[in-house]
């Protein structure tokens, strides 16, 4: 089967790729305070802020094989209360993260029976934080405009999401010779899932009507003890309970058809954060509250080991061979990659007192900067001209490295704000 395109891309650079998925595969399937079927629909939340059919579509089908029930995938509206209070924090860390507060925190940890623990708020913040930054990547590298199951970015359907092909290990070089290599047709199996997708259909309409009836006279009855915080102990384990709702029908698999339903407020998105000289207390500054000081420490302590897998990906981004890029530009390959990081936090409001902004404008060309802010802001956005267009003369490694450190540096600048919001909660 075909490697789905996620990989493909961080292929090119392999070391990355391989501190990437032992992370992945850490958030999602490993111990962890969250559930597993729930860490998928935080995901899947965390995607659909960005429109990211991509995601979306892969974490619903990581959800249904979690036992995740099928009546979430219908919206929020469906899922379990404490699940869904986890929808502000998600909107304000996708799009303008500096308006997070300690009373956004406090607001999750005190609401009686449905209150979050400080570890299982840690967990759902670095995973919202993860796919959020992750969109951005899988706009910015093209992987969403071939969407769909026969495309470049097809689903390994069949066999495991792309961060299980490492089983927690290393990336094998089997592996990589085969992204290298790109992969083989996936036709067979798409059309093998079609079949059968559409045979469960029919079987299963009669019985999830009843099913459903059933339930409702459940509900009405109060379920009391039965139910949990996360809204229940029934897991639907077999996953072709819920398969049919990915199912059009003609047969097509069309994965979430309606991402509207996984969100809320949709009109609300990024706005440049403007610093003000007089008002200083609106910029983050590095010096005050930073990752290596206080971040790390405090998501190591709560979710133990992410804090370790983390620290390696964002120092792996950082030691990646990019030469060729900094000698285009003039400058040394250190120089010209904080530059790119520091300009994408300068647009989250994050500012570095030892670092000189006027050369951000003197590194970086200016449809390299709108390149940037447009993936990082609102990837929706991107298109794959614009992909083309920027460096035009660059390798495509080159090109996907630069998503690397958008993804990077995105991902960190939520987190800052989200584990300084917990920081001041706690004292």
């Amino acid at each position: 089967g075909r490697l789905e395109a996620v990989t493909q891309q961080m292929g090119y650079h392999p070391q990355y790729l391989d501190s990437f998925l032992k992370t992945q595969h850490y958030l999602m399937h490993m111990d962890g305070p969250l559930p597993f079927d729930c860490r998928h629909y935080i995901a899947i939340m965390a995607a659909a802020r960005h429109q990211c059919r991509y995601l979306v579509n892969l974490h619903v089908l990581q959800f249904l094989r979690a036992g995740g029930d099928p009546q979430w995938l219908r919206g929020l509206e469906f899922i379990p209360p404490k699940l869904r209070n986890l929808n502000e924090i998600n909107k304000i860390l996708a799009h303008r993260p500096w308006l997070i507060t300690k009373e956004h925190i406090e607001k999750l940890l005190k609401i009686s029976e449905w209150s979050w623990s400080l570890a299982e708020l840690v967990h759902a913040v670095v995973l919202l934080a993860h796919c959020h930054a992750l969109a951005s990547f899988v706009f910015g590298c093209g992987c969403e405009q071939d969407e769909g199951l026969g495309g470049r970015g097809s689903l390994s359907l069949g066999n495991q999401c792309f961060c299980e092909a490492t089983a927690g290990n290393s990336c094998s070089q089997e592996l990589l010779r085969i992204n290298r290599k790109r992969s083989l047709d996936s036709c067979m199996e798409l059309d093998s899932l079609r079949e059968r997708m559409q045979r469960i259909h029919v079987e299963t309409e009669g019985r999830e009507e009843m099913r459903l009836l059933q339930q409702d006279r459940e509900e009405g009855e109060g379920q009391g003890a039965e139910v949990g915080v996360w809204g229940g102990t029934e897991h639907h384990s077999d996953l072709s309970a819920g398969l049919f709702l990915l199912a059009d029908p003609d047969g097509e698999v069309t994965g979430a058809t309606n991402l509207a339903c996984y969100m809320q407020d949709p009109d609300f998105g990024y706005q440049d954060f403007a610093r003000r000289d007089e008002d200083q207390t609106q910029v983050f500054r590095v010096q005050d509250y930073s990752w290596e000081d206080h971040g790390f420490s405090l998501v190591n302590r709560l979710y133990s080991d992410i804090g370790h897998l983390l620290d390696e990906k964002f120092r792996m981004v950082d030691g990646l061979q990019s030469s060729a890029m900094a000698k285009r530009q003039g400058c040394e390959p250190s120089v010209f990659k904080r530059g790119i990081w520091n300009y994408i936090h300068c647009m989250f409001g994050i500012r570095y007192d030892d670092y000189d902004y006027a050369e951000v404008n003197q590194l970086l060309e200016r449809m390299l900067k709108v390149y940037i802010k447009t993936v990082t802001c609102y990837p929706e956005k991107t298109n794959s001209e614009m992909f083309d267009r920027f460096w035009k003369q660059f390798k495509h490694s080159e090109k996907v490295h630069v998503n690397l450190l958008i993804l990077e540096a995105r991902m960190q600048a939520e987190l800052l704000y989200a584990l300084q919001a917990i920081t001041q909660y706690m004292i």
